[in-house]
């Protein structure tokens, strides 16, 4: 629990003294394992490094990455509970980080801890890199990964940031999506201006920006940016029966209150959501928000823009794209002006024949008595390519989330079965990558 207690929030910077804390006590709980630990400095927070190397080279090397930072706990006031308290409520540990990613990091040191203390040694050879930037783009182990390909060789790259379709359903990812991030502004007059006595002669910068935010997407949910779907690699029949596009619109509309109505039409939920791209805004804001009313037209409206990738999509051409399509609609009297933002990543798939994946979904099967699955992600973790090619590793994609844990919302919360069934997992898929 003393895990979740640290307020790690990698992207505010009054927290750095606690990302700091965080570090260090998981460096000392990695060396009273018995692992040999280095910090790496980056540009940004710092990266923890362990290590068990005693199999020999004989034995294949596993590289298990996860991240010690969380999201921001805004807004606080919808949270039920403290969220750097952490407290367990029918059988759920609820805290900011429960899940996403301090849960799933730990029950990767404690299957360690386990395997050494039973066997005094590990089957193979094994390896952690736990970040502290992954919510904010990973620039930091991005920038020293080059220095560190030594260090981080290994055969499997194990990506412990994932999660299951359900309680029951053992599933293996085997693919992510990509992701581009931007910022939007529309700029008009100098300051706010009176809407009585300027109303209906200057041009709203908010209207400017909903009209140009509108021309993104067509009525059947296409995305109209030129372009956009050139590096399109649309899934091969053999790909796609292995993988389970499983649905519950039903419990879906339970779970989170909404249909799965948006997006292309004539695919399915599950493809839309893994194995499609999407151009999303995630905010708007302009004008007055406050209580009461304020006849203004603000000078300056403001919308940030998210694009899902897939295939070969190259996230900086994905996103020049838009911003040529964005800023070439400007009407007379606005300027819009596109940022793309640092931290994009490109889609990653992985293939259910690597000896990896396959050892993992044996583990998975033992341990919830049935058959595991195959999915895709819709999310991104834009560090996977580069760390991959940096540790010239194989990748599986892995982990016990649910869909309503809540990861990046108030109430975040992890159940304590699945940390066990983590602990197993990862324990059993040590044992059977072993030669």
């Amino acid at each position: 629990m003393q895990f979740l207690r640290f307020a790690s929030v990698s992207a505010q910077p009054e927290h750095k003294s606690q990302l700091i804390a965080c570090k260090d006590w998981l460096c000392g709980k990695l060396k009273a394992i018995g692992l040999d630990v280095q910090e790496w400095a980056t540009n940004g927070h710092p990266t923890v490094f362990a290590s068990w190397m005693g199999a020999g080279p004989d034995q294949p090397t596993l590289l298990l990455y996860g991240h010690y930072d969380v999201q921001p706990v805004d807004p606080i006031e919808l949270w039920d509970s403290k969220p750097f308290e952490p407290e367990i409520r029918d059988g759920e540990v609820y805290a900011r980080g429960a899940c996403d990613n301090k849960g799933q990091c730990f029950y990767c040191v404690q299957a360690i801890r386990g395997l050494l203390e039973r066997d005094g040694k590990l089957p193979i050879n094994v390896k952690l890199v736990i970040e502290g930037e992954e919510e904010v783009g990973s620039s930091g182990l991005s920038g020293i990964l080059e220095s560190r390909r030594s260090e981080l060789a290994a055969d499997y790259l194990a990506i412990v940031d994932a999660g299951i379709p359900a309680p029951d359903t053992p599933a293996v990812t085997l693919g992510t999506r990509g992701i581009v991030t931007m910022t939007v502004e529309a700029q008009g007059s100098t300051t706010d201006m009176h809407s009585g006595s300027h109303g209906g002669v200057v041009y709203n910068p908010l209207h400017a920006l909903v009209e140009v935010l509108a021309s993104l997407r067509n009525s059947d949910g296409q995305i109209t940016v030129e372009g956009f779907y050139d590096q399109v690699v649309p899934l091969q029949d053999s790909q796609r029966d292995q993988i389970s596009f499983e649905w519950n619109t039903d419990n879906y509309k339970e779970t989170f209150g909404a249909l799965p109505s948006g997006g292309e039409q004539q695919y399915s939920p599950a493809e839309r959501a893994w194995t499609r791209p999407t151009l999303e805004i995630n905010g708007i804001s302009g004008g007055y928000r406050g209580e009461g009313f304020k006849t203004v037209i603000p000078a300056k409206a403001v919308a940030k823009i998210s694009c899902r990738l897939v295939g070969d999509q190259d996230p900086l051409v994905i996103g020049n794209a838009v911003k040529d399509h964005i800023e070439n609609r400007a009407p007379e009297g606005i300027s819009l002006t596109v940022s793309v933002h640092p931290g994009v990543g490109k889609a990653v798939q992985t293939s259910p024949s690597s000896p990896a994946v396959q050892a993992f979904a044996a583990a998975y099967t033992e341990v919830f008595g049935k058959d595991c699955q195959y999915i895709m992600e819709g999310g991104s973790i834009p560090i996977i390519p580069e760390l991959a090619a940096a540790s010239s590793s194989e990748v599986v994609i892995l982990g016990v989330g649910l869909p309503d844990d809540k990861i990046h919302a108030p109430n975040e919360h992890f159940g304590v079965d699945r940390l066990e069934k983590g602990y197993l997992i990862i324990a059993r898929a040590i044992e059977k990558m072993a030669k």
